[in-house]
């Protein structure tokens, strides 16, 4: 049965290698990614809020309630089980696994990843995790992409592609914003722009998101009202929560890897989800606001008139009927939301930064406001300023910060919102935010864990192409090798044969002791002589220095200029010989991949 199926498969693609030409085949494929990651996208949210509105709908509103003491530890526990005895993989950091596939593995994402990140996020955020959903959905997307592409036998290039027609597709998906998940994957995922990325693109796009609207209505994801218009006079009020933004971006960055690190110190599970449960559920139990992935939070300030409306946000805790802490009840929130999100990650659970991104600064934007408003800060500020309105601005200013992505920020808020009326001052918060945070943090959120190991696909192109190319495809292995015991009489029987000038020295074992290059023994190998008298390993030298199978190519060309040499030796961590690597030839690869990617 497998054979008949393989065989069936098999006759598949030859007919379409015959019949239906690469870029019209992407377009379908990249059709099918958007339905398939809208319909994934779509099962995800009704998931989380299905575990949510079964654990919390008794709840009372009017006080403490202990369970929230309880329900955070269980995500994370049966979360970390299903990873650990189903997975056996870590799927944690979706967006920055979908960077290292697309630096490291040709585009390739694993098998599990389309189902796995799905099952272990709902559990997770439907249990209280404080992360975002969007960040394994992102995963998934990706991840149906690359194996629907690896079926049908595509090229590198192309996978890449599709890899990147999943993450817009899922982003688009999930949020009802076809333009944000194309900005997203253009600005987070992509290396570069050309007309034959563009329309698979727009079509996972455009499909995911319409069939979003066919499942769940037409409506934005958080309904939002402007009761006043943008006034001139505050933008200099604009452009300060924009730096506010960058500075609470800043914050979340740094503390959120700080955190980690911390957990990363710990080998055991169990110790993980000790610590990591026990912070997350006192967090939720303190402040409810911080359990799932906050959006009932959002829509309360959002769409909040007045000091009634905005009390709501302290049902459910020990806050409950103190208004007159509201701001102070925030500030707290937004200081220990990151610490929330770390120890959901951190203690074994599965989730993204997205959501957390829009909860802060939906928090940041209003207590902004309220602050300016209820303590004059003329001449910055000369009037009241609307909360609901900087409260949708900060969304998009603490996006655009902690992603390092303006364009996203800015078009993911107006789709989510229908804010578009708001479309110049969320343009200034997030140019602000992002110019305030880039000041102290070069990388985004997603890509400094990758950036610090030099194995991040960067918008400049010189390195992005350095990166992608992989050392194994270029390293050359037509060397003959030759032993240190081996006289020179045998010395000259192999470069007899030889098709190259540069003889490796390796043991028993295989390990690299040194070259032999045929000029150093041109003015002897032909005095007979000396055939049986002078051996290898007193004529071999040691190359000028030693490339590692897995230095990036950034380092592998700074030992090429450092040395000077046009031809250095390839060892694998152990010192075993794997072959040659020539500067020329990663020179031609080089312009060849730029052609490629440069081909629309």
């Amino acid at each position: 049965m497998n054979e008949e199926k393989l065989s069936l498969l098999q006759r598949f693609v030859l007919w379409r290698e015959k019949k239906i030409k690469d870029k019209h085949f992407v377009l379908i494929l990249s059709f099918m990614v958007g339905i398939l990651t809208a319909l994934a996208a779509c099962l995800l949210k009704f998931l989380i809020e299905y575990v949510k509105h079964f654990l919390t709908e008794n709840f009372d509103s009017t006080g403490a309630n202990w369970l929230y003491l309880v329900y955070p530890v269980i995500g994370i526990l049966l979360t970390g089980l299903f990873i650990r005895n189903v997975v056996r993989d870590d799927i944690s950091h979706g967006v920055t696994k979908i960077l290292y596939a697309i630096s490291r593995r040709q585009s390739r994402i694993k098998r599990h990843n389309p189902w796995s990140s799905l099952i272990a996020s709902s559990i997770t955020i439907g249990f209280g995790g404080s992360v975002g959903a969007e960040a394994p959905i992102v995963l998934t997307g990706s991840a149906i992409g690359s194996n629907l592409g690896s079926v049908f036998k595509m090229e590198h290039r192309t996978l890449m592609l599709l890899v990147g027609c999943g993450a817009a597709g899922a982003v688009s998906g999930i949020f009802k914003a076809p333009i944000a998940g194309l900005v997203f994957t253009l600005e987070v995922l992509m290396i570069d722009l050309t007309m034959g990325s563009l329309l698979p693109l727009l079509v996972s796009c455009v499909t995911a998101a319409t069939v979003s609207y066919i499942l769940t209505g037409t409506d934005a994801m958080f309904e939002f009202h402007m009761d006043e218009p943008f006034l001139m006079e505050r933008i200099p009020a604009v452009l300060l929560l924009g730096v506010l933004c960058g500075l609470v971006s800043l914050y979340f960055t740094r503390t959120m890897n700080w955190i980690e690190g911390i957990f990363r110190k710990y080998d055991n599970p169990y110790i993980k989800l000790l610590i990591g449960g026990s912070l997350l559920s006192v967090l939720i139990f303190l402040f409810p606001s911080l359990y799932g992935e906050g959006y009932d939070t959002i829509h309360m300030l959002l769409n909040g008139t007045n000091a009634a409306d905005w009390d709501k946000v302290l049902d459910n805790s020990i806050f409950y009927g103190y208004g007159n802490l509201l701001l102070a009840y925030l500030v707290l929130v937004v200081l220990f939301k990151v610490f929330a999100s770390s120890a959901t990650n951190g203690g074994g659970g599965c989730g993204g930064i997205f959501a957390p991104s829009l909860f802060l600064g939906c928090i940041t934007g209003f207590v902004f406001a309220h602050f300016c408003n209820g303590y004059s800060l003329a001449p910055l500020v000369s009037d009241d300023i609307p909360e609901k309105n900087f409260a949708l601005l900060g969304m998009a200013g603490v996006m655009s910060g902690v992603m390092h992505a303006p364009l996203t920020g800015v078009f993911l808020i107006a789709e989510l919102t229908g804010g578009y009326d708001l479309f110049l001052p969320l343009m200034m918060v997030a140019v602000s935010s992002y110019l305030t945070i880039i000041i102290f943090e070069p990388h985004s959120i997603y890509s400094m864990r990758l950036a610090k190991k030099g194995e991040l696909v960067t918008h400049h192109k010189d390195k992005a192409m350095l990166t992608l190319m992989n050392i194994e495809s270029v390293v050359e292995t037509d060397f003959e090798k030759v032993s240190p015991d081996m006289d020179l009489g045998a010395m000259v029987k192999v470069v007899s044969k030889a098709r190259r000038n540069m003889f490796p020295v390796v043991d028993a074992r295989g390990i690299l002791l040194g070259i032999v290059i045929l000029d150093d023994i041109r003015n002897i190998m032909f005095r007979q002589e000396l055939y049986h008298r002078f051996y290898v390993g007193r004529f071999m030298t040691s190359p000028p220095a030693r490339i590692n199978i897995e230095d990036s190519m950034e380092v592998v060309m700074k030992k090429f200029d450092d040395t000077r040499a046009w031809n250095l030796p390839v060892v694998d961590r152990d010192g075993v010989y794997k072959g040659f690597l020539s500067k020329s030839r990663i020179l031609n690869s080089y312009r060849q991949m730029l052609v490629d990617f440069s081909e629309d």
